[in-house]
């Protein structure tokens, strides 16, 4: 019975968000790496995965936030939900140079990627970072969400979740998220 208390209500989000962003895509524009090569993000998007987009500044303390938090629970979610994660910097040519060793000492082993001319996040159409965006196997735009605070990653995570369809896990990840929303509001009250 419990299962079915969980399972109708992450499905109704996902059948929310999928109906309410169902004909919307990626636009293909270019980006660049942090090496400087340009490449179209839509060659990030055409592997099969589920990809969250997360727009995010090295000036941006919630970017860096969620960023970190994800951190956390990154590798699980590659195994449990076929995910990738793209963190796409906005900072301007002068900030750019900050991107790398900020990247480095965090150890975000996310695909990071520049859009220092605001090309991408004007085509996605959102004013302010940290922006989310969750793209399904198909391209479509399931998902998004603007802003950051602690506990954002759990309702990511249910996405995700619906996205990948049951595997037998829910009570775990529950369970998990009980804890570490537990956790968070520890490291928070610490602070």
């Amino acid at each position: 019975m419990k299962f079915i208390k969980t399972l109708f209500p992450t499905l109704f989000i996902v059948f929310l968000v999928t109906t309410t962003f169902a004909q919307k895509t990626v636009p293909d524009i270019e980006v660049k790496t942090l090496e400087g090569q340009s490449v179209s993000i839509q060659d990030y998007l055409n592997d099969d995965k589920v990809t969250v987009l997360s727009f995010w500044a090295t000036w941006c303390s919630p970017c860096k936030k969620e960023l970190n938090t994800i951190t956390d629970y990154y590798e699980e979610w590659q195994e449990k939900y076929d995910m990738k994660l793209i963190a796409i910097t906005i900072d301007n040519a002068r900030a750019i140079r900050k991107v790398k060793p900020m990247v480095d000492g965090f150890g975000w082993e996310y695909t990071v990627l520049s859009d220092v001319n605001e090309d991408l996040k004007k085509a996605m159409n959102f004013q302010t970072v940290p922006q989310t965006f969750v793209v399904d196997k198909e391209g479509n735009i399931v998902y998004s969400h603007s802003g950051y605070t602690p506990g954002d990653e759990y309702e990511l995570e249910e996405v995700l979740e619906g996205l990948a369809g049951d595997k037998g896990e829910v009570k775990e990840i529950k369970k998990d998220k009980k804890k570490k929303k537990k956790k968070n509001k520890e490291v928070e009250l610490e602070k």
